[in-house]
Parts: structure tokens; sequence; C-alpha cells
């Protein structure tokens, strides 16, 4: 008999979800198993999860076929119906000691195959937290699951619920083993990070969450923030851009569009307006801060127009790194249901245009950082990043999770040489 074997699919936070099911399962003794951390963020994703359960079970001709994660939980039945599958977990499910204990050895044939409640009850985050998930010199912290708001397009409250936060004391006590350990950055990572706090007593917010650990964790050398909705910010954490460099000069925004009708339609709660007075400000409060961006392209009723006024945003917002995701219809939100979809070619192209002015705003980035000295964490031995998340390469080796100060000498086609 050999130990479970696992496939993740999707965002880093499925990733996190991974480790802590690898123990589980360790614990409980499960055997002979494959488990499939599915994604259902597009249609797209699903279809290449049942693909790869097909692909799994060639391989795995033996072993029980467990499927979970987001897909698993929007539509049980699609992986129930497959042959390929055993038993279906759903996202809370798939982080309880007791569901892992009942599908061991000892429990085989009988449990039910579909194990799916109502994630929208949930009310509290899974206590069971992951030391040291991630490279050995950045590990990513979950403090928050599940999202309040209803974006057009979006499945994922469907998948993950709605939003629940990890204590501040648990994340700092966390941040703490990790730093003892050696880890030099850690990342904040969740479904919708801005959201954290507004269930707990007080109602504190993200950036009472940063400045606590900064103040309380004073050996921790670098904290990064993933992904944020720009409108949700705090002053706290305004004020934690501007005073503590240990806070890392790079955000990931949830922009989605560049067009305020557009906006609308999505049901996002900001105006690109507000997005490029945040860059603004934010830049104006940590000289060299960089940003990310999530952008969707071909959203329905897209024209010309609305689709420029995303390509000026990028430029307008001076955004450096950009997520591009071509407009996939998913059944079960109201975009869906918008008769005006894009042609399939036109998202193609229009998303490639979006990659194409990041690539240039990418090169931008990277010849305004040459002749400059960075901090840079050391990921493996010849590659590392600086504070803005800048891949940067050594000719000579490293020590693996080291920090070291080095002077960027080029460029080597979208990363840095130092």
């Amino acid at each position: 008999m050999s130990a479970p074997k696992f496939t993740t699919l999707g965002c880093r936070l499925n990733a996190y979800e991974t480790e802590a099911m690898k123990e589980l399962s360790q614990a409980a003794g499960l055997e002979n198993a494959v488990v499939v951390n599915t994604c259902a963020v597009t249609a797209e994703a699903v279809r290449k999860a049942r693909q790869e359960i097909r692909k799994l079970r060639r391989e795995n001709p033996d072993s029980r076929i467990i499927v979970t994660g987001c897909a698993a939980q929007t539509e049980p039945e699609t992986f129930a119906r497959m042959d390929e599958v055993d038993q279906v977990i759903g996202n809370t499910e798939k982080m309880q000691p007791e569901t892992w204990q009942n599908m061991s050895a000892d429990f085989i044939g009988e449990t039910e195959k579909v194990q799916v409640d109502d994630i929208m009850s949930v009310t509290e985050t899974a206590g069971h937290l992951i030391d040291g998930f991630g490279t050995r010199s950045r590990a990513y912290v979950q403090v928050q699951n599940g999202c309040d708001h209803r974006c057009t397009f979006c499945i994922i409250p469907y998948g993950r619920g709605n939003s629940r936060s990890v204590p501040a004391g648990v994340v700092v006590d966390q941040i703490k083993r990790l730093v003892d350990k050696g880890y030099n950055e850690v990342v904040l990572t969740g479904v919708d990070l801005t959201s954290w706090g507004a269930d707990l007593p007080a109602e504190p917010k993200l950036g009472d969450l940063v400045m606590r650990i900064l103040k309380l964790v004073p050996d921790l050398p670098r904290l990064r923030i993933s992904s944020i909705d720009s409108i949700e910010v705090d002053e706290n954490l305004m004020q934690a851009i501007a005073t503590e460099p240990r806070l890392m000069p790079h955000l990931h925004l949830s922009l989605q569009h560049g067009d305020d009708l557009i906006l609308k339609r999505m049901a996002r709660r900001h105006l690109r307006d507000d997005a490029i007075r945040f860059c603004e400000e934010a830049r104006k409060l940590r000289p060299g801060m960089t940003f990310g961006a999530d952008i969707i392209a071909g959203f329905p009723t897209e024209s010309d127009t609305h689709f420029e006024n995303s390509l000026k945003l990028v430029t307008e917002c001076d955004l450096t790194w950009l997520h591009v995701f071509p407009y996939s219809k998913r059944d079960g939100t109201p975009a869906a249901k918008i008769p005006s979809q894009v042609d399939g070619k036109i998202i193609k192209q229009r998303a490639a245009r979006l990659r194409e002015i990041g690539d240039a705003q990418v090169q931008r980035h990277l010849a305004q950082q040459v002749g400059q000295t960075h901090s840079i964490l050391m990921e493996n031995p010849h590659m590392g990043r600086t504070e803005q998340f800048t891949e940067v390469s050594f000719d000579s080796a490293q020590t693996e999770g080291a920090l070291l100060q080095a002077s960027i000498i080029g460029i080597n086609g979208n990363h840095l040489t130092a």
C-alpha cells in the first residue's frame, strides 16, 4: 500500500489546502488513494479537472480517486457521475480530520460517495494551519477564506462560501513559528483579503492585522500581501505602505476592467477613477511601488471603446504585472445569461493586445531598475526576487533563502541580472 498522491489545480489557496490535506490524510492513515483538488474559476478549469481525473485513473487503475476543491463544491454531480471517481468531498469537508479518518483503510466502502454540504452555512475558517508552505525562502499564510461579494462573472463564492477570517492572534503566532524556522518572507493570502476582519469582534481591518504582525514579529524581514480589492483598502494599510519598509512595495489589484459601464455590469465596487486615484496615492506614499492586476478581456457587451479603456488603464495606473483573463462563460453566473456575448476570436485578440501592452510595461519597469541596488530574497541558488517581486538571476550560486543586497547590471528577457 502507498501514501496518497495529490494533484492541485487552480490558485495558491488550493495549493495551501493541499498541504493541509496531506497532513490530515497521513494522520488518518489513508492509503492507496489519489486526491484531486479542483478549481472552478472557469468552465475550462472544470473541463481540465475532468481531463486530469481520467488521466490519473489510467495511471492509477487500482487507487481510489477522491475529488475535492471548488469544482467539486459547485457541481458535485458532475464528478459523481464520472466512472473514474470514487468519492467527492466539499471544500469544508476536505479540511476536517474526521473526513479523512472516515476515508482511511478501515472505512473503505462505508462512506457516502458525495460529501458536500452547503458552504454558505459555514461561519468559521478551518483551524488547520500549515507552517512553512511555500519555498524554503517564502511562506504563505491563509488569513481569510470565502467572499461576500457577488461579481456577475464569478462562481468562487459558491465554492468558497461567505467571508471568514482567521483571528489576528492565531495569524501572529503562526508567523512567529515561521520566522523561528528561518523564513525571511511571509505572504498573507485569502480569497478576498481586504474583507479580513469583518466577521471578527470589533471588526478590525486588514491594515490593523498588518500593523499588528509587524509590531509583534519584529524579526520578520519581509511581509507581502497577495491580491487585494483597492476600494476596500483602509487607513492603517495606507499608513503601513507609507511607514513600514518591511511591508513589500508590491500590490496585486483585483481591477478586472477599465470601463465604468462594464465595471457596473460586473457588479464591481469601484470605478476606473477609483483605481487610478488609489495607485497614485499609494505611489506617492511609497515611491517605487509596483502593481499587478487582474483584467478580463471580452466581458459580455464589451465594445471596442470599452476595451480601449482597459488598455488605457494599464498605463494610467502604471501597472507592471498583468494577469489577463479571456472571458469564459461560466454557467451559474449572471454574466452567462447576458445576451450580448463577445465573439471568441475577438476575445482572444483583445487578450493578446492586453498581454502585449503588459509585456511592454514589464520591460519599462526592468529598464528602470538597471543600476539600482535591491534587497533580493533568493528562491534558489541562481534566482531571487526584489522587493517589487521582480525576478533576478545570478551567474554565481547564492544561498537559498538568503536576503542579500545586490546591484542590478542588466536585463535578460523578463527578468533582471545581478
